[in-house]
C-alpha cells in the first residue's frame, strides 16, 4: 500500500492509502492531480517504519515530506511542505522544512512568539512554564 495526495492549485486536499494499480481503474472527475507521498519521509530522509532511524535505502525518500491536508506541493521542487508558520521563518531548500531565524533552545519547552521577534529580532522563543 502507498499514500497518495490529491493536489489542487498546489494545495493538498486529501491523502489516501491505496495500491498503485487502484489508479489504473479509478475514475476521478474532480479537479486536481494525485501525487504519491511517503509516510516515512521527513525532511528529505526516509526512516524505518514507526521510528527515527534512517532507512538504509534512501532511494525510498519521496518528495521531502509526507503530505498533509493543507500542505503545499511544489512541482518544481517535487516536494510537499507545510504552509509558512510565521513571516520570519524561511524554507530550508534541502529539507523543505521551515526554520526559525533564531535557533530553538535545547533545554526547556518553548513556543515561538512572532510579535516578540518583530519587536526585537534577537528574541522570539518564549519558555512555557507551569506557573
Amino acid at each position: 500500500m502507498a499514500h497518495y495526495a490529491k493536489v489542487l492549485n498546489q494545495i493538498v486536499q486529501k491523502v489516501i492509502v491505496a495500491e498503485a494499480d487502484y489508479f489504473n481503474t479509478f475514475i476521478d472527475n474532480s479537479p486536481g492531480e494525485w501525487v504519491q507521498t511517503s509516510y516515512n519521509t521527513r525532511g528529505g530522509v526516509h526512516y524505518q517504519p514507526n521510528s527515527n532511524t534512517p532507512s538504509d535505502d534512501q532511494s525510498k525518500a519521496l518528495r521531502k515530506n509526507f503530505a498533509g491536508i493543507g500542505f503545499i506541493y511544489n512541482s518544481i521542487k517535487d516536494a510537499f511542505y507545510e504552509p509558512q508558520p510565521y513571516a520570519s521563518w524561511t524554507l530550508n531548500e534541502t529539507t523543505c522544512l521551515w526554520e526559525p531565524p533564531i535557533t530553538k533552545p535545547t533545554t526547556g519547552i518553548y513556543k515561538w512568539d512572532e510579535e516578540l521577534y518583530q519587536s526585537d529580532n534577537t528574541k522570539g522563543w518564549v519558555e512555557i512554564t507551569n506557573d
